[in-house]
């Protein structure tokens, strides 16, 4: 998984506290052409946001088209039966408003943030993109050139080559291991006709979750969505994400380069976003290495040891499948007593109870430490487009703080034992080998 979308995740469960104390009282409703409405009124600034979830991730990339979906994602805004992509860029900027596109693994996203007095202007410009986008040639082969140059990049970046690796690993025969974006022999291979058969057969409505948060009524942008995305019809239903692949056997991989830090991923494969154990894995996760400055890993490795500069672990649970890493970066001739120790913290996590004071702390950031950070509407728009994809239902902002409350110290042991798996660690070291040694 990336760690696009582990922040995302993450990040949602951390705003989950803030919602209720920022007065946001969310509204569902289904269009008549499917499409799932989320709705918050903020009408404290003349804004809105509009945040899209569509089911055309880049899971459902056929073989040899590994890169079909993002290619798709990047171009629905770069010419229409309309306009040109200039056209496009030149209105946006006429009404100051901003809309982006990105892919995930099982999503693509469309996001929109326009003043109110323009929203019309707006919904018709995403109308536009939604369902008359023409992936005109010339545009392609420069996003194709953009996507090349973007991976050859990435090969230069040792954090990259270790997260692609040992994904790669992890999920050795399913499209959770492969890139996003693809490979350059794939993405060549892309043709414009297989670019329009996607988005005409997964663009539509009825795979799509929209959440609009701002200065406008509940009933207002239902009627707005009705006229302007009227044309829009159903497609085929949403797929049935698939069930997780079985993970790679445990292994060192070794990737040699000329650098003076190690970077480190060790990890298996994880929990589902359903599973029952989420909220006591959040809670252990925080202990063991996902609360900063406070945590084990932090306090063994860096403050005790001076071995790395960060060190971290998390939990990274989707719709579909999970994972669990440790990272860091330390200087080559120490990795290996850094792995050593994270190992150890491990073992630790699992065979004794953690302290009330660690019990406690961690609870109060998990329910307590981002408020604030739920600033802007479009972050309540994502919010609230998530909280409807994981299925976590909208009273999801009042349950949250209890969920995390009723953890207890034999619940965080329970699942570390079950959940943290040192015998089973897919190790990526991306480094100087000879330094590092055996």
């Amino acid at each position: 998984m990336t760690k696009a979308l582990s922040g995302l995740l993450f990040a949602l469960a951390m705003l989950a506290g803030a919602t209720a104390a920022a007065g946001i009282t969310p509204k569902r409703m289904v269009l008549d052409n499917g499409i799932i409405l989320l709705t918050s009124e903020q009408r404290a600034l003349p804004m809105v946001s509009i945040e899209l979830l569509i089911d055309a991730g880049a899971r459902l990339d056929g073989a040899g088209q590994e890169g079909l979906a993002n290619l798709a994602a990047r171009l629905l805004t770069y010419g229409t039966q309309r306009r040109s992509a200039l056209q496009i860029s030149e209105a946006l900027d006429f009404i100051g408003a901003s809309l982006s596109t990105g892919c995930g693994e099982n999503l693509s996203t469309v996001s929109m943030t326009i003043l109110k007095k323009d929203l019309s202007t707006g919904l018709a410009l995403l109308a536009e993109v939604l369902t008359q986008s023409t992936f005109p040639q010339e545009e392609i082969d420069r996003q194709k050139q953009s996507i090349v140059g973007l991976l050859k990049a990435r090969e230069e970046d040792p954090g990259d080559i270790a997260e692609r690796r040992f994904a790669a690993a992890l999920f050795p025969k399913s499209p959770y291991g492969r890139p996003v974006e693809g490979t350059e022999s794939s993405i060549r291979a892309i043709s414009q006709k297989s670019l329009r058969e996607f988005y005409e057969r997964y663009y539509r409505p009825n795979r799509t979750i929209l959440a609009v948060v701002g200065d406008v009524s509940a009933e207002e942008i239902a009627d707005a969505l009705d006229q302007g995305l009227r044309s829009w019809k159903k497609g085929m239903p949403r797929d049935k994400l698939p069930a997780p692949s079985p993970s790679g056997a445990p292994a060192t991989i070794r990737v040699d380069k000329d650098l003076t830090q190690a970077n480190i991923i060790m990890g298996h494969d994880g929990v589902t976003r359903d599973h029952p154990d989420y909220y006591a894995i959040q809670v252990m996760n925080n202990i063991l290495g996902g609360g900063g400055f406070s945590s084990r890993l932090m306090d063994s490795i860096r403050n005790e040891r001076g071995l790395a500069y960060s060190v971290y672990s998390f939990f990274s649970a989707d719709k579909s499948h999970g994972t669990f890493q440790v990272g860091m970066q330390t200087k080559n001739d120490s990795a290996r007593e850094a792995m050593r120790i994270a190992r150890q913290d491990m073992e630790r996590i699992r065979r004794a109870p953690v302290s009330e004071q660690e019990l406690n702390d961690a609870k109060a950031y998990l329910t307590g430490s981002f408020p604030l950070r739920l600033d802007t509407n479009r972050k309540v728009a994502n919010f609230l487009a998530l909280v409807e994809f994981f299925e976590l239902g909208l009273d999801y902002p009042e349950r949250y703080g209890e969920l995390i409350r009723k953890v207890t110290g034999e619940d965080v042991l329970r699942v570390a034992k079950r959940h943290v798996r040192p015998e089973q660690l897919v190790t990526v070291i991306v480094g100087d080998q000879k330094e590092i040694g055996d």
